[in-house]
C-alpha cells in the first residue's frame, strides 16, 4: 500500500509539473508573438534596435576579441549539439535509459523546426549588413539562433543532470545558474559584435524558452521508472 501511495504521489507530482511547464510554454510563446508584432509595426523595440545598431563600437584588442568570439561560440549549433548529445548519451548509458538522449534529440528537432522555420520566414538582415531594420530580405537574423541554441542546450543539459543526480553525493545537482550565465553571455557577445538586433536576442530568448519548457512538459507527461525523479 505504501509503495502504491508513493507511486501515485510521484505521478501526480509529474502531472502538476507538466501543467506548469505547458503554461510557461504558452506564456513565452505569446511573448515571442508580441515581440514579433512590435518589430513588424515599428514599435518600441524597433527604435531600441536602431539605437544599439548605430552605437560606435571600439576596436577590441586581439585577446579581447578572441574571448568574445569564444563566448559567442557557446551558442553555435554544432558545439551545443555535440555537448548535449554526448552528455545525454553518457547519462543514458549510466542509467540504462534512452530518456536523456531522446529529450536531447527532441530539443534539436524543435530548434530546427521552430527557430529555423521562423528565421527563413522573416528573412531579417543583420545590423552589420543594413542599418535599416529590414525584414523579408533573405537574411537569417530573427530570431537569434545563437541565444536560442544556448538557452535550450545548456538549459536542457542542466535539467537532465538535475533529474538524474538524485542520489548522493550530488542530491539533485542544480546547474540552472550556469545555463543562465552562458545564455546572457552569448547575448552580450552578439551585441558587442553587432551581429544581432536587440529584438533578435529577445525573440530568441522567448522562443528558445518556450521550446525548453515544452521539452520539459513532454518529459513530465511520459512516465519513466528509470528516471530518479
Amino acid at each position: 500500500m505504501r509503495e502504491e501511495s508513493i507511486s501515485n504521489e510521484l505521478v501526480e507530482s509529474r502531472r502538476v509539473e507538466m501543467r506548469s511547464a505547458l503554461k510557461w510554454a504558452l506564456v513565452l510563446a505569446i511573448g515571442f508573438v508580441l515581440i514579433t508584432a512590435d518589430i513588424l509595426n515599428k514599435g518600441l523595440l524597433w527604435r531600441i534596435d536602431q539605437y544599439f545598431a548605430e552605437l560606435n563600437r571600439p576596436e577590441y584588442p586581439t585577446i579581447a576579441n578572441f574571448f568574445i568570439l569564444r563566448i559567442d561560440d557557446l551558442g553555435l549549433r554544432w558545439i551545443t549539439v555535440s555537448v548535449l548529445l554526448v552528455t545525454a548519451l553518457l547519462i543514458s548509458r549510466r542509467f540504462n535509459s534512452w530518456r536523456p538522449l531522446n529529450l536531447a534529440i527532441l530539443s534539436m528537432v524543435f530548434l530546427h523546426l521552430f527557430v529555423g522555420a521562423t528565421k527563413i520566414g522573416f528573412g531579417r538582415c543583420k545590423p552589420r549588413e543594413n542599418f535599416e531594420i529590414c525584414m523579408f530580405s533573405g537574411g537569417m537574423a530573427y530570431p537569434s539562433g545563437h541565444i536560442s541554441n544556448a538557452l535550450v542546450t545548456w538549459g536542457l543539459l542542466a535539467y537532465i543532470i538535475f533529474r538524474y543526480t538524485q542520489r548522493a553525493p550530488f542530491e539533485g545537482l542544480r546547474l540552472y545558474w550556469l545555463a543562465a550565465l552562458i545564455t546572457i553571455s552569448v547575448g552580450l557577445a552578439s551585441l558587442l559584435r553587432n551581429t544581432h538586433w536587440v529584438s533578435d536576442l529577445l525573440g530568441g530568448l522567448f522562443l528558445g524558452g518556450a521550446i525548453l519548457v515544452l521539452v520539459v512538459a513532454v518529459d513530465r507527461f511520459i512516465p519513466s521508472k528509470r528516471q530518479p525523479s
